[in-house]
């Protein structure tokens, strides 16, 4: 089984010795951070006093302890945050804002999905960091980006979806059962968002250890979707015609889809002439390579329809063992559509590591691991998603130097917690 990182301090990481202030909340800015945090930065989390990260609230399901208690610690919330040390600051107030300045004089990087403005108008906008710490990299997620003419509205991953086209394409053919536009099943705009950002603020530490130059990152929920359109967004640019929903079919590749097998349904995925010659081979249909309806792509495309029915009549004579165990060893791409249960049983995903159990306040929580495989800087998985406020007197001890009297005195007055 690969090293997909070992639980606990054993490597540092490739991002050892940087550290990153999440100012972020939700999806999309955690994500950046803790993407962050498994190669090895030391990430703070800032949450408000009393209510944290909004997605603490969003359950259930919530993780159950040992002995069967729900902890009120959201799947949502664990989805996003491990890696990282907690500290409930109330950025609200005079004292927490001078807080966070001092923590970010000692960060390497900020990471922050607020309105456009919305820091700014505490004193923590970008020019009021780079005064205290001029090679700061200010990493800003945003619905709709700092300019335009939709810049301070609020965004969320459907809106994303919808404006940026990934509905249009997602979902049944007009004239099947069902048809209509449809959101991808998971946050797909706060993801890609969450990567672009990752990237953008890699490129930033490299460019800044460069020339000593730190900088702004502006990342969009709207144009990383509209940037996870690839093909389908070219598919419009080259035709000038907007793709439109295909369903369960490919849009540029013939036999591409699922099939009724005897007891199920197998995806065959034929991307080149050899694979289908192959599975015409298999089908017993060898005749069809040689005619001029689907001798190349092109032409299988245009006659999908035909091509289908032909492949299904022969395809319901198989089992989906069968095909499962004959397809791939003949070098046609085929699958069944998992479920997750299904998906973290399937015996390709528990070689690669798919699943990691981190050691938490409850006993353990499950979490989904990193896809990155590194051979010689490893990700590592050195805590689960803390509790809120975990960390707050040990951080701000260990960095500012606060004195237990201090902390004493800032928790009185419910600066933090």
């Amino acid at each position: 089984m690969p090293d997909n990182g070992p639980v606990g301090p054993v490597h540092k990481g490739a991002l050892s010795g940087v550290r990153v202030l999440d100012l972020s909340r939700v999806l999309a800015g955690p994500a950046c951070a803790q993407l962050l945090a498994d190669l090895g930065a030391d990430v703070i989390k800032v949450e408000r006093p009393g209510m944290g990260d909004d997605t603490r609230q969003w359950g259930p399901p919530w993780l159950q302890a040992e002995d069967g208690t729900e902890t009120r610690e959201s799947s949502y919330y664990l989805s996003a945050n491990r890696g990282k040390r907690s500290v409930a600051i109330d950025i609200g107030t005079p004292e927490g804002v001078q807080l966070i300045k001092d923590l970010a004089a000692v960060s390497d990087i900020i990471v922050e999905n607020f309105k456009v403005g919305a820091l700014a108008k505490k004193g923590l906008g970008y020019d009021d960091i780079r005064a205290v710490k001029p090679d700061i990299i200010y990493t800003s997620i945003t619905g709709f980006g700092q300019d335009g003419p939709m810049a301070e509205q609020p965004g969320y991953d459907y809106l994303a979806q919808a404006m940026g086209g990934m509905m249009s394409v997602t979902g049944r053919a007009d004239g099947e059962p069902g048809a209509g536009p449809l959101r991808a099943g998971t946050a797909i705009a706060d993801q890609a968002s969450g990567m672009y950002a990752t990237v953008g603020t890699l490129a930033a530490l490299h460019h800044r250890d460069q020339t000593g130059e730190g900088q702004h990152i502006d990342v969009a929920l709207l144009d990383s979707q509209l940037a996870f359109m690839i093909n389908q967004g070219l598919n419009y640019l080259i035709s000038g015609t907007p793709p439109t929903r295909s369903g369960e079919w490919h849009p540029n590749l013939a036999p591409y889809q699922p099939f009724d097998v005897a007891d199920g349904r197998v995806i065959i995925a034929v991307g080149n002439n050899g694979q289908f010659a192959s599975l015409m081979g298999w089908l017993e249909l060898g005749h069809l390579v040689d005619d001029p309806r689907f001798a190349n792509n092109p032409d299988r495309n245009q006659h999908r329809v035909e091509l289908a029915g032909l492949i299904q009549e022969q395809m319901r004579t198989k089992s989906k063992a069968e095909a499962l165990e004959a397809l791939p060893r003949i070098g046609v791409p085929a699958a069944t559509v998992n479920n997750l249960a299904e998906a973290f049983a399937d015996p390709q995903i528990q070689h690669r590591g798919g699943r990691i159990d981190l050691p938490h306040a409850a006993g353990s929580a499950p979490g989904i691991a990193n896809p990155l495989h590194l051979s010689a800087s490893p990700v590592t998985y050195r805590n689960a998603p803390p509790t809120l406020g975990e960390h707050t007197d040990d951080v701000l001890s260990e960095l500012l130097g606060l004195t237990p009297d201090a902390l004493q005195s800032l928790h009185e007055a419910e600066i933090i917690d």
